[in-house]
């Protein structure tokens, strides 16, 4: 092949080794895109090591427990023909259950990070039923009645910020740190209690504690009643009910729940600790109004679309408008366009998500006009550029608030943007260079 068959050639071919290019420039800049991702996950690890260091002195998520009416009993078995004695523990539960409260949240600061912490003052009360040993076919002598407790479950007793004082029948009991049921790692308080067998017994205690982010309850009652307000305005209900009835305004919020044993999978009354009564909890948890880095990571999952159409505009118009842009102009417009997530991140951290949108937005839009006018020196074509810009950054920002619908709205923009682009490309001719000049000699 001659020296010019070589250079027609390549001339010829000039768009599609563009393509190539463009293409391979695409590619490094998922780098940039990668390591921006990468830091907006460092940055939430870091606001998430605040949260539990902050949550850690103050008090963690709550989810309360109780009371239990916990009573001894012995068994007996044989060994080498000696009877011995073994001590099992029957749990009883309450027939009612009925806990009222208000919520107080406070905004605690960590440098720039901000994490919801709660005082909880709580009332509970409710009745026990008279223990049944009879459905077992325990021995009344073998039950132990003098050494039965009331315990309360509490997985932080940090939180506690006052003596709990439980109202049992026409007694009163101040508790103790610690449940002496063997063979359990709960913590929580718990305290001796009179028991008669012949008769129920109706109790009250007051629960001053505080957590952070969540706090939640188990409906050990046969119906549980739990009404919770509070003059925080971002609730999330969670758990495995929801509130009977629920509202929420600018005020603060109120909620309700009623929870039957029916509804759960463990009964009134069982022996030993067979069951996790965990997996029926039920709370409300306080959401700060915006979290910032998750918006951020969902726009960078589009940088690799906005890269490339980017690219595209250009490419159409050094064809279509006879323009020459180097590759090293792309790069930088490339770069332009990775800032944009790191401009976010970082204004997003100090100032409200989407007024950091706004300015990270202009900045690059901005930015990247003034560099294209300086290329092309042409103002129509800058201003379709600045145009189509304007549009991505308006799409990206819609989609990322819209979570329920933001697969449906990226899969419609991504439609229509192909479209777009097979449009501008049906006329040009991919066998002639960018500048026409195929007029060589044969």
């Amino acid at each position: 092949m001659t020296v010019k068959n070589e250079s027609k050639f390549w001339i010829q071919n000039s768009i599609t080794i563009k393509f190539i290019t463009i293409g391979l420039m695409i590619l490094a800049l998922l780098v940039p895109a990668k390591m921006i991702k990468n830091l907006i996950l460092e940055r939430n690890s870091l606001r998430n090591t605040v949260v539990s260091e902050v949550s850690y002195k103050w008090g963690n998520p709550q989810t309360i427990v109780g009371p239990i009416i916990t009573i001894p009993y012995k068994t007996y078995f044989q060994k080498d023909k000696e009877i011995i004695a073994k001590i099992n523990y029957a749990q009883f539960l309450p027939e009612n259950l009925n806990i009222k409260g208000e919520i107080i949240p406070e905004i605690r600061y960590r440098g720039i990070y901000k994490v919801v912490v709660y005082n909880a003052n709580l009332n509970f009360s409710g009745s026990f039923n008279k223990p049944n040993f009879s459905i077992w076919n325990i021995p009344e002598s073998d039950i132990i009645w003098n050494e039965a407790t009331l315990s309360i479950r509490i997985p932080d007793m940090r939180g506690i910020k006052d003596v709990i004082t439980v109202e049992l029948g026409e007694n009163k009991y101040n508790v103790n740190p610690g449940i002496n049921t063997p063979n359990t790692n709960y913590t929580g308080v718990s305290t001796l209690v009179d028991i008669d067998k012949t008769q129920n017994y109706n109790f009250h205690f007051d629960l001053n504690i505080n957590g952070s982010e969540s706090i939640n309850f188990i409906p050990v009652g046969k119906q549980t009643n739990v009404e919770i307000n509070s003059d925080w305005t971002d609730p999330s209900f969670e758990g495995s009910f929801l509130p009977n009835t629920r509202n929420i305004n600018e005020a603060g919020f109120t909620a309700s729940w009623k929870v039957l044993h029916l509804n759960r999978s463990y009964p009134q009354q069982w022996i030993g600790n067979k069951y996790k009564l965990d997996e029926s909890s039920f709370g409300v948890k306080l959401l700060l109004p915006v979290d910032h880095y998750q918006k951020s990571l969902r726009s960078v999952k589009y940088a690799i679309m906005f890269i490339s159409l980017t690219f595209l505009i250009f490419v159409f118009t050094e064809i279509l408008n006879k323009k020459r842009i180097h590759p090293i102009q792309y790069l930088l417009v490339g770069l332009g366009l990775s800032v944009f997530y790191t401009l976010l991140v970082s204004l997003s951290e100090q100032i409200s998500f989407n007024l950091a949108y706004l300015i990270a937005s202009l900045s690059i839009i901005s930015l990247i006009t003034a560099y294209t006018y300086s290329m092309l020196k042409n103002i129509k074509l800058t201003a379709i550029v600045a145009l189509v810009l304007t549009v991505l950054y308006v799409f990206l920002f819609t989609v990322i608030q819209l979570q329920d619908y933001s697969l449906l709205l990226g899969s419609i923009g991504l439609f229509l943007a192909l479209a777009l682009v097979m449009y501008l490309s049906r006329k040009v001719d991919w066998y002639s260079n960018i500048t026409n000049n195929d007029n060589l000699d044969d």
